[in-house]
């Protein structure tokens, strides 16, 4: 397999999202966010990176890391939970809590004890919901008794708030639910039922409008909620690094967006090639001098998928983890040069990707289908370095 002209296995530093090749750097990301995040580390604890720093973000398996990490872009929200931490402060029914009792999931001793008092344990907080959706999330570790016990997680008067079991490991829960408007409540029914003494531990309490969870935001006591503002990564190869003929841009992605977010190559509204999802499904767009190629597969998009998209004038192909999914014959004449890849649809700048990337290349020449089929399957970096000639220090 030919060596990609454009690597990127996410290493940061600072603002910069850095490739692997071109050495030159001209491939290269800038990152930019407005105030810190959290991110899981590499020892699997969440700490809070600085302003304008980009997160390496590690998947955790039953609490321990598992695997290569990903760079993480999210879009703005809010953790409307005031004293995310600080749980005593929270209206309480039938328990007690006892705050800074036990290391919690950032390494520090700041998880909270709540001890039933009674059956029918609960805390909650009254929130101002927007009509639209809205995800609560929260860490949980059970102790003794209570670990095997089920608890609900509460928005409002929804009924449809499932029991989850109690845990014997920190782990992070979530709920979504549509709500209407106005002021209602948050919180949790835990255990449930319970008995005089069950304890549990609770830490990183957020609610957040969205219909899926993203990284824990601190709140310390802002009734208003705390914002972490939107993330992207721009500016990735100039009009050297492409081929405007043919080539292969691949990905390595799992997509947050519940609407259209895309990985762009080329910044002319009339000659790009988008790769993403539509808030649902895989699906790729070309635009190149005027003919449109529009594809939507029926891969989930939030899940980890190899993406690769081979342009050529009468022979364009998909692949999808391994398998060819589509493939077009139209032939099409390049109206102005591919210049860059960025986060987004560069020809309108919308549209930005959030989610997790692992990888993206780019090869300057069309590959072969047994190649394109080896690309979207590597099992591991290593698999992918040692096949393509890369180095591993």
């Amino acid at each position: 397999m030919a060596k990609p002209k454009l690597a990127l296995i996410p290493a940061t530093q600072g603002s910069k999202l850095y490739s692997v090749l071109p050495s030159s750097g001209v491939g290269d990301f800038d990152f930019t966010r407005s105030g810190g995040a959290t991110r899981i580390n590499s020892q699997g604890l969440i700490e809070t990176v600085a302003d304008g720093v980009s997160r390496l973000n590690y998947p955790l398996i039953d609490g321990v890391v598992n695997g290569c990490p990903s760079h993480l872009l999210e879009p703005s929200r809010s953790n409307l939970i005031v004293n995310s931490q600080l749980l005593s402060l929270s209206p309480i029914k039938n328990g007690t809590f006892t705050d800074n009792f036990a290391i919690s999931p950032d390494g520090t001793q700041n998880a909270s004890k709540f001890t039933a008092t009674s059956s029918d344990p609960y805390f909650y907080q009254s929130v101002s919901f927007a009509a639209a959706s809205y995800t609560a999330s929260i860490y949980i570790k059970g102790i003794g008794s209570s670990i095997g016990k089920d608890f609900r997680i509460v928005l409002g008067s929804n009924s449809s708030n499932p029991k989850l079991e109690i845990p014997s490991e920190w782990t992070r829960f979530e709920y979504t639910a549509t709500m209407t408007g106005g002021s209602a409540t948050a919180g949790l029914e835990i255990p449930d039922p319970a008995v005089v003494g069950d304890d549990v531990l609770v830490w990183g309490w957020q609610v957040e409008q969205g219909s899926f969870p993203t990284s824990y935001i601190p709140n310390y006591g802002t009734s208003a909620g705390i914002t972490r503002s939107a993330e992207t990564a721009n500016g990735s190869g100039d009009a050297s690094t492409f081929n405007d003929s043919e080539g292969v841009l691949m990905a390595e992605i799992s997509s947050d967006n519940t609407s259209v977010g895309w990985i762009g190559l080329g910044s002319n509204s009339a000659n790009r090639i988008l790769l993403g999802g539509n808030g649902t499904y895989i699906r790729s767009y070309n635009n190149i001098g005027g003919t449109i190629i529009d594809y939507t597969s029926s891969i989930i998009v939030s899940d980890n998928n190899k993406i690769a998209i081979k342009y050529k004038s009468g022979d364009t192909d998909i692949y999808i983890n391994g398998f060819k999914l589509f493939e077009s014959n139209s032939a099409f004449s390049v109206s102005s040069p591919f210049d860059e890849i960025q986060f987004k649809n560069l020809a309108g700048e919308t549209q930005n990707f959030y989610g997790s990337t692992k990888q993206i290349q780019y090869f300057d020449s069309a590959l072969n289908d047994s190649d394109l089929e080896t690309l979207t399957s590597w099992v591991s970096f290593t698999d992918m370095a040692n096949g393509q000639l890369y180095t591993i220090e």
